[in-house]
């Protein structure tokens, strides 16, 4: 008897210890904050990232790479190739709405390979801590052109690291619910569709961002220079519009703009020699 109660105190123990190394989303805690955001602009993808900062690189249509001062690298609807340079990420984030969000054969070498889906109509919990980093992510549903619906198959991921709450809301297909907006929490940053049609109507899209009213929008999955600018020009007066064509977005928890600001990022893939 005296064994096993020892044992279940084991048991127990081990139990609260891992409940306290796992690190809590502060964008949750923290939903109703207003932090700041500071912009520096014009770094090659591999210079090192400024001290408290993320750099937020657009690749290629939902691909962005994100990058901490400790060296993490982090990619987004990672489809298998990100250019010339021979980068392995760390993490890589995938969505399953089409081919242009996933691959079924990332290298096996990438540390951490996150699904925005999981087995049929169950969708996926992630809640990666890397100390520097927290990834997690809120599940939303497929909706195809015919009226079909699975429940689940993708994920708007959220990244955390250096103060700031970044957002992917990837091939998003519906207003997210009460409790999704909930879940989410805080975004300080928003990488969001704007095509217009094969993910969320303009309308809708310009809903959420008014919800989430995030300090930086950037705007991604765009597939011409017009549906940009159809974008842009329905965003409205209550965004702010900064396009120097830039590839990349250094932000930090500095200052904060009076206004949601969209920031135009052209798509990039990475160079070796950059």
């Amino acid at each position: 008897m005296r064994g096993f109660c020892c044992l279940l105190w084991l048991i127990l123990c081990a139990t609260a210890l891992q409940a306290q190394e796992r690190r809590a989303s502060h964008c949750i805690a923290l939903a109703g904050a207003t932090p700041g955001l500071e912009y520096l602009h014009q770094a090659g993808w591999q210079d090192p990232v400024a001290l408290d900062s993320v750099q937020v690189r657009y690749i290629a249509h939902a691909s962005f790479l994100l990058r901490t001062e400790g060296g993490l690298n982090v990619v987004t609807d990672f489809t298998g190739f990100t250019g010339a340079a021979p980068l392995v990420p760390d993490v890589v984030t995938m969505n399953h709405a089409h081919e242009t969000h996933w691959t079924a054969h990332p290298d096996p070498a990438i540390p951490h390979v996150l699904r925005g889906w999981g087995p049929l109509e169950d969708g996926i919990k992630h809640h990666l801590d890397l100390g520097e980093m927290l990834i997690r992510n809120v599940s939303t549903d497929i909706r195809n052109m015919f009226g079909g619906v699975a429940a689940h198959g993708n994920s708007i991921f959220v990244f955390e690291a250096a103060g700031l709450c970044i957002g992917h809301l990837g091939h998003l297909h519906h207003v997210p619910t009460p409790e999704q907006y909930a879940a989410l929490g805080r975004l300080d940053v928003v990488m969001a569709a704007v095509d217009g049609g094969i993910t969320l109507p303009l309308d809708q899209m310009l809903e959420v961002l008014g919800r989430l009213r995030s300090s930086v929008i950037i705007p991604m999955h765009w597939f011409s220079d017009a549906s940009l600018q159809r974008f842009l020009a329905r965003a409205g007066p209550e965004f702010d519009v900064v396009n120097e064509g830039n590839s990349a977005l250094t932000v930090s928890l500095r200052s904060l703009p009076g206004r949601p600001t969209i920031h135009v990022l052209q798509p990039k893939y990475l160079a070796e020699e950059e």
